[in-house]
């Protein structure tokens, strides 16, 4: 089984051609399955005859009674049947038991926000005074005007930025590469950091470092190290329950529409494959209008 799943691992990226985030993911997710397999049977190393409808419905059973998302399962479903389609096709696995098990169903949970008074406070946080401050304001502008995903401004390299036209170049999901506005303020906040990007990485002998985003030794800041300072500033201005990058994401979503932007336009600024996947954001306005109609409307 170890030697299917490093053909596979390598299948994703260079036949697939998936990010390096989604690889990571469905290598996790199958080296559990692997690992329940090896539990549940009692042996010390799993084969392809193990693998039946049955051992991937009791996983699934496994996930629920450990308290698991049904997105989570759906996730996991979705790359052990994956792998199997592989093994069908490469090594004459057969059927793919997995092709007929239902997908968990998905919770029904809107995503949070930021309110619109509050992102102001936000953008005041950082102390602008150090270098450091300038980088927080800089990615909390960069966030919240682009909508851009954490990994993707991870990714962020000064090639990336075109300032005077007020646009940057990001490599979304599956390696696919989009063009996304900046608007003013954002630009602004970048113009403000790099001479102090400069200075810095000056100091440490980093001037080649091609990320945008660099942390205190002159290298690329890494995903935890982001995540970690938009909570911290999150958390002091915003009640929001989820404190992450992504939070800021489903902000500028929301409001784009709440001004009236096209939900196609938002799709396109976003990055999402499918309309879909942006629809659920016209539920948070829809939410949001059925608050304001309730507490005004006499007869609501």
């Amino acid at each position: 089984m170890e030697s299917y799943l490093k053909k596979f691992v390598i299948h994703l990226g260079l036949e697939r051609n998936l990010s390096d985030n989604t690889i990571g993911s469905y290598e996790t997710d199958l080296r559990q399955f692997v690992a329940f397999l090896k539990v549940q049977l009692g042996v010390k190393k799993v084969s392809i005859r193990h693998i039946d409808r049955m051992s991937i419905r009791a996983f699934l059973r496994e996930l629920g009674d450990r308290g698991r998302k049904g997105s989570t399962s759906r996730r996991k479903l979705a790359a052990i049947r994956c792998f199997l389609h592989y093994l069908c096709i490469r090594e004459n696995l057969g059927a793919n038991p997995a092709a007929t098990i239902k997908m968990p169903q998905m919770e029904k949970r809107l995503p949070s926000f930021v309110d619109k008074a509050e992102i102001p406070k936000l953008m005041e946080m950082p102390d602008t005074g150090r270098h450091g401050g300038l980088r927080d304001r800089a990615m909390l502008e960069v966030f919240y005007s682009t909508g851009i995903r954490l990994s993707e401004l991870h990714l962020l390299d000064i090639s990336d930025l075109d300032l005077y036209g007020e646009v940057m170049k990001v490599k979304g999901k599956g390696r696919k590469e989009r063009l996304v506005l900046l608007g003013s303020m954002a630009s602004a906040a970048l113009k403000s950091y790099l001479p102090a990007r400069s200075r810095f990485l000056k100091t440490r002998g980093r001037m080649g470092e091609p990320a945008v985003f660099v942390n205190k030794f002159g290298r690329r800041l890494a995903r935890r190290g982001i995540q970690s300072i938009v909570r911290s500033y999150l958390a002091r201005v915003s009640s929001v329950k989820q404190m992450s990058p992504h939070v800021l994401r489903h902000t500028f979503a929301t409001h784009m529409l709440d001004n009236g932007a096209d939900l196609r336009a938002v799709q396109e600024l976003l990055g999402h494959a499918s309309l879909s996947s942006t629809q659920i954001y016209t539920h948070v306005t829809t939410e949001k209008l059925k608050r304001v109609y309730n507490l005004a409307h006499p007869r609501a």
